[in-house]
């Protein structure tokens, strides 16, 4: 097993080394919590090395059938760059591997420490339709109780201000709490492991983290909004931004433990609702019988089978990137058209390779569509889904459908806001090889396996269009007149 283990650092050493460390340095991503997740399981295990090392017994066919498909997914995520595939496959194949060698006991006695590496996977982008909502949450919040107590202010999306305009707070991502959500979630995660003598109990609390880190993060926005509007908004938004998450997250420890200590009192009085359940982990049990040449077959089998597939994903050869798709936005018949410049936004936050296309168009029956083209560089993050910018920007997604216009499908969106009528929005993806789709997912999926079976990275191209017309019929029409110069007609 130490054989498979040291093959296992070896196969995943781009994410031991490379990809997890540079998603733990990305700002957007905000998971400086990563670096010490490792070193919590490590913990673990070494005070726990005397339950483990009772717990063995006798191989198991059915942790060898558990670590193939983790050793498929570990094979797409490395050689696809996914690191979220990566992390779940190594932590599948830490408790899939002792379970093939020693059995299911040693497989649950080591489960916590493994499980507890998946606070490693970045989610901030992931769930960018959470963070959205949790800006708006804590902007909401912050917006009606400041009004409450007099606050002369205004909301549109997540940006709250003075009605006169001296000063404005934008709930951006990293105001969102989903980092320091994620950060107590992992930090009740090993409180409760210790604490809580049962599993029951453990979900509790850890559970319980999940509103504590929210109502911390909505607290502190509010208490920006109203040192900006009744004291100095310069202090507000400089000195008291910048150290105010300390205090909120002090807070929410005590409120952690405070809420461990009542789950305690509470069980201590055998309420039936806690009771019922609860059982220890590691009763001491193990597999019981000594290994056979049959189920010592099983150890061997893992080795045989590890071993070579984490070589020979550790040996895969510098990816090749694909030439960009020659397309650009073409002149429509019946239209006229102006270019427009790309947002300062788009310039600093999209990667220095990514290209971008705008044009507006006005028909001769007063119809106009806005049409942006996106051409995504070497990084996976030159591409996104529009559901993560709009609501932030105080508009209201409605209707989201699938519609397909000219041979191309076409995601279809009705946006609206308070301060202007509904309009339409469309988007669709598609590559240099001419794949189309107006799925994020199925482009994602089709990225990993050009990535995994290709070695090749694909220069994918979004477009989306703002428009006047909303109804699909209208909609549809506009979208069927914009022509690419350079690629496919339509």
């Amino acid at each position: 097993m130490a054989g498979v283990f040291l093959a296992m650092l070896w196969g995943f050493q781009a994410m031991i080394l490379h990809h997890a460390p540079d998603m733990f340095r990305a700002p957007q991503e905000d998971m400086s919590f990563g670096w010490y997740v490792p070193l919590f399981s490590l913990y673990v295990v070494w005070t726990e090395r005397r339950k483990i090392l009772d717990s063995l017994g006798a191989p198991s066919w059915a942790g060898l059938f558990a670590a193939l498909p983790f050793l498929a997914l570990g094979f797409l995520g490395v050689r696809g760059v996914q690191l979220r595939f990566e992390i779940v496959a190594f932590v599948g194949l830490l408790i899939a591997v002792p379970w093939a060698f020693f059995g299911r006991e040693t497989a649950k006695a080591v489960l916590f420490p493994a499980l507890f590496l998946l606070f490693c996977i970045p989610l901030a982008t992931f769930l960018d339709v959470v963070t959205v909502h949790l800006r708006l949450l804590a902007s909401s919040t912050a917006f009606a109780v400041a009004r409450g107590v007099g606050a002369d202010i205004v909301q549109q999306g997540t940006m709250v201000g003075a009605s006169d305009g001296s000063f404005s707070i934008d709930v951006a991502d990293p105001c969102s709490g989903l980092r320091s959500l994620f950060a107590l979630m992992a930090l009740t995660a090993g409180y409760a492991y210790f604490t809580q003598p049962t599993w029951l109990r453990r979900g509790i609390l850890f559970a319980a983290s999940v509103p504590i880190a929210i109502l911390g993060n909505v607290m502190r926005i509010l208490s920006i909004v109203l040192v900006a509007n009744f004291a100095s908004s310069d202090f507000a938004t400089g000195f008291y931004h910048d150290y105010s998450g300390f205090v909120v997250f002090a807070v929410a420890i005590l409120l952690m433990v405070a809420t461990g200590e009542g789950i305690s009192k509470v069980c201590e009085l055998r309420v039936k609702s806690c009771e019922s359940g609860e059982r220890a982990m590691g009763n001491g049990e193990t597999d019981g019988a000594r290994p056979s040449w049959y189920s010592s077959l099983v150890a061997v089998l893992a080795f045989a089978l590890v071993v070579p597939v984490m070589f020979f994903q550790a040996a895969t050869p510098d990816v090749t990137v694909a030439e960009a798709p020659n397309v650009h936005l073409a002149d429509i018949p019946g239209f006229t058209s102006e270019v427009l410049e790309p947002s300062e936004a788009e310039l600093t936050v999209l990667p220095s390779d990514t290209a971008i296309e705008k044009r507006r168009y006005v028909s001769d029956g007063g119809d106009w569509m806005v049409v942006s083209l996106v051409i995504g560089g070497k990084s996976k993050s030159s591409i996104h889904r529009p559901e993560l910018c709009l609501p932030a920007q105080g508009l209201r997604m409605e209707r989201p459908r699938t519609r397909s216009v000219a041979g191309r499908d076409w995601r279809f969106i009705d946006l609206a806001s308070k301060d202007s009528p509904t309009f339409g929005f469309a988007y669709t993806f598609f590559n240099q090889e001419g794949y189309k789709t107006a799925s994020h997912v199925s482009r994602i999926f089709r990225d990993v396996v050009d990535r995994s079976v290709l070695n090749r990275i694909d220069r994918w191209a979004m477009v989306t269009v703002n428009a006047s017309r909303s109804d699909d019929a209208g909609l549809s029409y506009l979208l069927s007149r914009i022509e690419l110069d350079g690629g496919d007609a339509k």
